[in-house]
């Protein structure tokens, strides 16, 4: 049962960010389509964080309390409906409303999917995190791809919905009820003054660290099409470099756990980041944005991975709560970096918006020692 669980877990990992990692291709598009300045775009990409934050809450206690496996079937259409809404805003107030709502859709299948496969890992002794998040690397890359393929078209981001969302569905209720055994209708409420110190800390390194995945996955697309004169649909291959090597590590992350420990692995690959952000700020040729943008995504490939699997580990009965307080500060990280990056887009420059995210980078090295086992106890 095991085998199979790990197999339709990895699935749903590559199903559900397909159509985001094609809305992820189309930003240049829209942008260009709405005649929005950075500073209107960065305005609009807010309202995914502002709508989550609190969403992740609510779903951590609805994923903990009726178990993962239904919320899946429950979550993928409302996200799916919700993903369909940008194609159709007409200006910036439009859109900021629209990826709202997909903000907070998207928040009972991001926990659902990771509490799933936490409560697996730990009940057959497995080490899977790492890869089930290569798979949703792979589904991002896989949508970005199609979409910038294919010119660019709001059509075919139409087209990715109607075809993975319900699949999404349908392997979310082929899922082994394994997990859903933990499902706790008594849950207890637990204040903010008990969540443990070593989960905000945690929670810290995955903001840093998602800064820059957020940034680079809605801003590599519009850099790339500004470093090279504006060929919107072709710059989509950013985001298809930067989602492919991201999910590259993210297959090696199990073993690479297993060889150097969680601790050793996050500092070295931030540093691999902080290499790639360097060759895309600094005045060279615009071929070297290329390996740029694949060492920042090899880079952040397994700090979320890793720290699901060290806050799960912390407490049994409140697992799921944990997981949705660090999808709670890895999320806001990953959709509140690109509204900052459009800020300082907007003031400054694209360039000196990826330059700003090499301190926090810088930080999660030091942050990063929260991994260790022993201070998930």
């Amino acid at each position: 049962m095991a085998g199979r669980a790990t197999l339709l877990i990895m699935a749903v990992f590559f199903l559900q960010p397909v159509t985001f990692g094609g809305w992820l291709a189309l930003i240049p598009v829209i942008k260009e389509e709405l005649g929005l300045s950075k500073g209107e775009l960065a305005f609009a990409l807010f309202g995914m964080p502002l709508a989550l934050i609190p969403s992740l809450q609510v779903a951590g206690r609805i994923v903990g309390r009726w178990g993962p496996r239904r919320m899946l079937v429950l979550g993928f259409p409302l996200f799916g409906l919700a993903m369909a809404l940008p194609l159709v805003a007409v200006d910036v107030v439009t859109l900021f409303l629209a990826l709202a709502l997909a903000g907070a859709m998207v928040s009972v299948p991001e926990v659902a999917m990771n509490v799933y496969a936490a409560r697996l890992e730990k009940r057959a002794s497995l080490t899977i995190m790492s890869r089930c998040h290569g798979f949703w690397a792979l589904g991002l890359m896989f949508g970005s791809a199609v979409v910038a393929v294919l010119g660019g078209l709001a059509w075919v981001l139409v087209w990715l919905i109607i075809v993975f969302i319900p699949l999404g569905a349908v392997v979310g209720w082929a899922l082994p009820r394994i997990a859903d055994n933990s499902v706790d209708l008594d849950m207890p409420k637990r204040r903010l003054g008990d969540v443990p110190k070593a989960l905000w800390l945690v929670g810290a390194m995955m903001l840093l660290v998602t800064l820059t995945e957020g940034a680079m996955a809605d801003w590599s697309a519009v850099y790339l099409a500004e470093r090279i004169g504006g060929e919107t649909a072709r710059a989509g291959i950013a985001v298809t470099i930067f989602s492919g090597f991201m999910a590259g590590g993210r297959f090696l992350g199990d073993a690479l756990k297993r060889r150097f420990g969680p601790v050793a692995l996050s500092q070295t690959l931030a540093v691999v980041a902080l290499a790639g952000l360097m060759l895309l700020v600094l005045p060279l040729p615009n071929w070297a944005l290329y390996p740029g943008f694949a060492l920042v995504g090899f880079g952040v490939a397994v700090a979320y991975p890793l720290g699901v699997s060290a806050v799960a580990a912390m407490d049994d009965r409140f697992e799921s709560s944990n997981i949705a307080v660090l999808a709670m500060l890895a999320l806001t990280g990953f959709l509140l970096g690109p509204p900052l990056m459009g800020g300082l887009a907007e003031l400054l420059s694209l360039r000196a918006g990826f330059a700003a995210l090499i301190p926090g980078l810088m930080l999660a090295v030091v942050v990063a020692r929260w991994l260790r086992p022993e201070n998930s106890s």
